[in-house]
Parts: structure tokens; sequence; C-alpha cells
């Protein structure tokens, strides 16, 4: 632990190695920390080992690190046994945004893990309180939400809980510190607060292109020519999964009201498939689909 940068969990577990998964477990190998990868099964677990190898491939190419890959990618092993969290400093949970699946892998993992460990979700948008109400040590509960694609991304939320200690608070904010992210705390509410303000701008942008105001190319260009989005919202949809987007904006719908209904053509273009990048097609057509559509 010594040798580790300041905050720097030594041993850190992700449940689940899809695209977010991969990314966390990137961004804490890279950060120092040994990492282990819990799949729901031998192919998955596989595939996710391999998104991690990849991103730490293109990490070394690119110059982020000077430390050689086979150093990095010997810090990372997957698993299908929770038990294989039960050494972690620290377990973060990245499966789909379904409350009760999360419910049921948080309180697995916990059950395994040191009285001293820490545990978080990754949820973009459902309520850290709702989660934690599975768990017996809620205080040692929190969210951190990584943003897609992890390893581009500057931001990371933390989000407290009624019951999150601020020794979880203070940890917490020197992990993100120590992964080379700025941290914005937030307090449990539904969509936090980017999620909130995304969605609402990506909605309104799907409304405008369903009434024909506008292209998804101009009114993307509205948004990064006019107020220096590097990004524009539906370009961005499409990045983090329209099936995704459809998913927050039918929590926020349920928890906040009637402004954040989805529009029809949300609903019609996840109907047809057409999810976004990791499809090829969204609002716009991507040439550099990756071969899974694993979230």
């Amino acid at each position: 632990m010594s040798d580790l940068p300041l905050g720097v969990p030594a041993r850190v577990g992700v449940l689940g190695g899809g695209r977010m998964g991969a990314g966390i477990a990137h961004a804490f190998c890279l950060a120092g920390s040994g990492v282990v990868v819990v799949e729901r099964d031998d192919p998955a677990a596989t595939a996710g080992l391999d998104r991690v190898r990849q991103a730490l491939a293109r990490s070394v190419d690119r110059g982020t690190t000077a430390e050689p890959l086979a150093e990095l990618t010997r810090r990372v092993t997957v698993s299908t046994d929770y038990g294989s969290f039960s050494s972690c400093d620290l377990v973060v949970e990245a499966v789909p945004e379904d409350l009760g699946l999360k419910r049921r892998a948080l309180r697995e993992v916990e059950d395994v893990l040191d009285g001293d460990a820490w545990l978080a979700t990754n949820t973009s948008s459902l309520s850290v309180d709702a989660l934690a109400e599975a768990l017996r040590r809620p205080e040692r509960f929190c969210g951190l939400h990584f943003f897609n694609p992890v390893p581009a991304s500057t931001l990371i939320e933390v989000v407290l809980g009624a019951r999150t200690s601020p020794e979880l608070q203070a940890a917490a904010r020197s992990w993100v510190d120590a992964l080379g992210k700025t941290p914005v705390v937030v307090r449990d509410s539904p969509g936090f607060a980017s999620s909130r303000l995304g969605v609402a701008i990506a909605l309104e942008a799907m409304r405008m292109l369903e009434e024909g105001v506008a292209s998804a190319e101009d009114i993307d260009a509205a948004m990064v020519l006019g107020y220096k989005h590097p990004v524009g919202p539906l370009r961005t949809t499409d990045i983090v999964g329209l099936d995704v987007r459809l998913g927050i904006a039918e929590y926020l719908a349920s928890t906040l009201g009637p402004r954040f209904t989805p529009p029809a053509i949300l609903r019609e273009t996840v109907a047809r498939g057409d999810l976004g990048r990791k499809s090829g097609q969204g609002f716009f057509t991507w040439d550099d689909a990756p071969p899974s559509s694993a979230p």
C-alpha cells in the first residue's frame, strides 16, 4: 500500500465487465490498484478481461502511462465467484440499470466483504438510498457515477445517501482525485445532477428532431458551436445508448414528473433495435460499432 498514490485502494473489485465495468477497472488499474472483475459466467468474464486489456493497450500506445503493458495486465484478474471480492478494499457495482437486479447484486457482494470494505454503485440515475435498503451497512455505501467512455471522461459524481458516512465521502473524493478525475459531490436525488440535466437537454433535442425543427446534425451543431458543448445531445445519446437513455427517462418521469416523459421518437428507435453507437445506428450512423452490444 505504501507504494501506491495517496487515496488509491490497494485492491478494487468491479461487478460487471461490460463497457462501463471494464472502464472502471481500467481506471483503477492505471492508478495502481489490483483489480478483480466478477462476471456472471466464463464467456462474459473472458470478454470483460479482453475489454480491460484492450483499454490498457490503448493507454500504453497513447503514452497515457509509462508502465509496460505486461505489468498493467498482471494487476487485472477475472472471476465468476463473488468470493473473489473478499479481499477487496472497495467494490464498485456496474450491472445494468435495474433496481431489483442491483439490490440483489449489492446484497450478495456485501455478504462476502470484510467489515472495513467500502461498497459503491455506478448507477446513473437510480436512488442510492433505495439501493441501500438491501444493505446491512448503508453507511459504507455511496454512488460513484463514472461517465462513458471512462478513460476520456474527467468527471465522477460522488452520490451521498442519507446514511453515507463522512469518512466514505472523504475517501471517495480521494479515490477520484487519485484517478486523475474531478469529483462532483451531490446528495441522493433522481438523476443526480449530470443525468438530470443531460437527459433534459437530450429529450428536448429529440422532440425538436421529431417536430422537424432541424436535422440531428444541426441541432447538435447549435449546442457545440453556440454553447461550447464538446459533443451535441443527440450524438451523446448515441454514445450512451438510446436504450440506456430511455430507461433513465422513464425512471425520471416516474419520480420527477411528465417533463421527462420519453418522446415517441426515442421509443420507436429503441424498438427498432437502433441503440446508437453500440448497434451501429441511432440518431447517427456509426462505422466503428463494437462487436458486442454489452452496455
